[in-house]
């Protein structure tokens, strides 16, 4: 079993950069996938980074390249998500996700995968 603890939302401004943490405890995350998903007001929950830690390989939903940045640290065992150039449309809850295993291109974007979920830290971005 492992917990997922997110922190590190907030309210900025428009253009400012946050960076989310997401604390894995029970076990390592070694040979998982973790992502990060949002959610916004009204909206369904979308799909925003995923990072497979073994392979070290990325994936990214197209609004966020360029300004967002997903990584891990085996020392601290926690996932990262360094924002950077934020948007009011960035503006949501955002969710740590976790599932044991190396996923595929076909499948790291999709909730439904994901068996470990965090409760998620509220990032606010004024225009």
């Amino acid at each position: 079993q492992v917990q997922l603890v997110e922190s590190g939302g907030g309210l900025v401004h428009t253009g400012d950069p946050l960076r989310l943490s997401c604390v894995a405890s029970g076990r390592p995350f070694n040979g998982y996938t973790v992502a990060w998903f949002r959610q916004a007001p009204g909206k369904e929950r979308e799909f925003v980074a995923a990072l497979r830690l073994n392979r070290g390989t990325t994936a990214y939903v197209d609004s966020v390249k360029g300004r967002f940045t997903i990584y891990g640290d085996n020392a601290t065992n926690a996932v990262y998500l360094q924002m950077t150039d934020l948007k009011p449309d960035d503006t949501a809850h955002y969710y740590c996700a976790a599932k044991n295993k190396q996923l595929t291109l076909g499948t790291i974007t999709t909730a439904q995968t994901y068996l470990y979920w965090g409760q998620g830290t509220q990032v606010t971005v004024s225009s």
